[in-house]
């Protein structure tokens, strides 16, 4: 019965052993003999690599990319023919029309449409699946004044006047060219500011941009019924910052808590301040040393 009850205690010691997981240390190394051994590779001999063919692109074969295309427009009837290449962006496309045929419409002004649809400026022009002979539609856009009997002209800038100050303080205006005589003139207020807009827009038929003057007019020159707001004397009394002081010290004498002096303080100062400003009691509460809500 002894020798049965130890064989069952040990059978029952190995079995709970063997379920316990087995933990191995930074410094263990597995056995030699455990260890699989080494392959020996044999060598095979393998093919060389193919040599690279550089491709030699011939006059022929360049001249083959390039498709010409008919760019036709309805309204006003007018038809262009260009050699494009389908790598070439829309906006590339467009370029090219413009710079080839003085009387196509300008780059903004074109829209190219393909069955209907609209060639982004952006996209290339294989992305459209065009083929060598197709036929492009031609339109411009609302607004613009496109006549294909006539080539584009460009925009002529007129020369701006030139202000200058002489040494009587007298206001000089002459020509940007030099060819308009100068002016002197007087004057006993602010000169005149003249706003230029942009250059005019290069489409045909575009309205003229003109110049914007703006005069700025001193106080003498305005009308009476615009009189000059001027500081009263009580604005100039509450906006310094002794006079807050000394009303707390006066505050501090008649009453008998501080907490009181500071409450009263704080109604003249509240009802003070529709005539003053946000810098005014800034520099008011530094000097007097109390602070609101939110430092106001």
């Amino acid at each position: 019965m002894a020798e049965q009850a130890e064989l069952a205690f040990a059978r029952t010691f190995l079995n709970t052993l063997s379920t316990q997981p087995i933990v191995y240390g930074n410094d263990y190394r597995q056995p030699l003999e455990n260890s699989l051994k080494k392959v020996p590779i044999f060598p095979v001999q393998l093919p060389p690599p193919p040599k690279r063919q550089h491709a030699e692109i011939s006059a022929s074969g360049a001249a083959a990319t390039q498709i010409a295309l008919t760019f036709k427009s309805l309204k006003p009837p007018a038809s262009y023919t260009l050699t494009v290449s389908p790598t070439d962006t829309i906006a590339t496309i467009k370029s090219q029309l413009s710079d080839t045929h003085a009387t196509a419409p300008p780059v903004d002004a074109q829209r190219l449409l393909v069955k209907g649809k609209a060639l982004a400026d952006a996209k290339l022009l294989k992305e459209y699946n065009v083929q060598n002979g197709d036929t492009v539609n031609l339109m411009v856009k609302p607004g613009v004044n496109w006549d294909p009997s006539k080539p584009k002209e460009a925009p002529i800038l007129q020369p701006k006047p030139r202000l200058a100050l002489d040494a009587t303080s007298g206001l000089t205006v002459g020509g940007g060219d030099g060819t308009t005589p100068a002016k002197k003139a007087r004057h006993s207020r602010t000169p005149s500011i003249v706003l230029s807009p942009s250059p005019s827009s290069d489409f045909p038929g575009a309205a003229p941009e003109r110049d914007i003057l703006l005069t700025l007019d001193s106080a003498a020159d305005l009308p009476n019924s615009m009189p000059v707001e001027t500081l009263s004397t009580f604005h100039h009394t509450v906006a310094k910052p002794e006079f807050w002081e000394k009303l707390l010290t006066f505050l501090k004498s008649e009453f008998t808590t501080e907490g009181d002096a500071l409450q009263a303080w704080e109604e003249f100062l509240r009802a003070s301040k529709g005539s003053l400003t946000a810098s005014e009691i800034a520099r008011i509460r530094d000097r007097v040393g109390v602070v609101g809500m939110a430092g106001t």
